[in-house]
Order: C-alpha cells, then structure tokens, then sequence
C-alpha cells in the first residue's frame, strides 16, 4: 500500500512537471508566432502598395487671339478666337518601387527606396468663340495653331517646382495614414532616403 502511494505521487511528481514544461513551451512559440504575424501583416499590407496621386491641381483661363491681315501697312481686315483652357495637374508616386525592410526584432519600419515623384499636366483647350470676316477665313491650321499655343502657355503656367514640394509633403502626411497598422503594433518608421523627413508615431 505505502509502495502504491509512492509510485502514485512519483507519477503525479512526472504529470505536473509535463504540464509546466508543455505550458512555458506553448508560451515561447506563441510569442514567436505573434512577431512573425506583424511581420507577415505588414509585408503584406506594403505589398499592396501602388501608385498614389498625392495632389491634384485643376486651372482654368481664357485667350483671344487676334489675327489681322495687311495691305500696304494697312489692316484691311482682322479676326479673332477665344479659348477656354482647363489644365488638370497631378503628382504622383508609384510605390511599387518604393522599398521598405521591416526590422521585427527592433520593430521598425525602414523606407530605404523611395520613388520620385511624377507631374503630369494635361491642358483641355475649347473654341469659345469665333470672330471670323469674310475676307480672311480662319483655316483649319489657325484654330490648330491657336490651341497649340494655349496648351503650351498652360503647361508653362503650372510651376512644377511648387507641385513637387507640395505633393512631398501631402506624401508623408498619406503615408502616416497607410501605415496606421504598423503604429497600432508599435512599430517606428525610419526613412532612410532623406525625401520624406521624420514619420512621427
């Protein structure tokens, strides 16, 4: 009977020891397996990254254009167009090439690539009027010319220098809201190309 006791509370002795050992063990991986799931995550979410236009600029003007035609020094006649010009512009990055290496041990996002930005311009150019004589027709060529002319003072009035600096900023700002997810795992984010500046927590 004393025999049976022993042997019972050497078995019960093994049992618990398992069940500690099993228990720390579990604990261990599962604090592993969280660090590579906020690696996983936010791999993932970067992945997912493509181009953003970051600031768009529409502006609109009106032109006339008058065109005359001589004799002997004297205008004999004169016509005119006006146009009405709309130009959209937009700066984009494409950050598809943007790279980012995620540091899990220190948890830090580390931008280490960042794209440059991109600025298109697209000027619309529209025929408001038409004051045409009958001596001198407008051609087909003049009212191309006159639209030519307007979207390349459309596009020179755009200055892009301004864009760029504007869009580098509303960049860091749309950054700090995509990465909201590696802020909530407490991660910091370190740029390390000198065009974003510091992404605060």
């Amino acid at each position: 009977m004393r025999n049976i006791k022993i042997i019972l509370s050497f078995l019960a002795g093994i049992a618990l020891m398992a069940i500690l050992f099993f228990s720390f063990r579990s604990c261990f991986n599962i604090s592993k397996k969280t660090e590579n799931s906020d690696y996983y995550i936010l791999t993932n979410q970067i992945s997912k990254m493509n181009k953003m236009v970051v600031l768009e600029q529409n502006v609109s003007s009106m032109q006339k254009t008058k065109m005359g035609y001589e004799l002997f020094g004297r205008e004999m006649s004169s016509n005119s167009i006006i146009t009405y010009t709309k130009t959209n512009a937009q700066v984009s990055y494409d950050l598809n090439k943007m790279k980012i290496e995620v540091d899990s041990v220190n948890r830090k996002l580390i931008i280490t690539e960042l794209p440059d930005a991109e600025v298109r311009i697209t000027p619309s150019v529209e025929i408001q009027s038409l004051d045409d004589s009958f001596f001198n027709r407008i051609s087909e060529k003049d009212i191309k010319n006159v639209t030519a002319k307007a979207k390349t003072t459309a596009i020179k009035s755009i200055d892009q220098n301004k864009l760029r600096n504007e869009g580098r900023k509303q960049l860091m700002e749309n950054l700090n809201t995509i990465f909201v997810l590696a802020k909530a795992l407490k991660y910091s984010i370190e740029d390390r190309t000198g065009k974003v500046g510091v992404l605060p927590l």
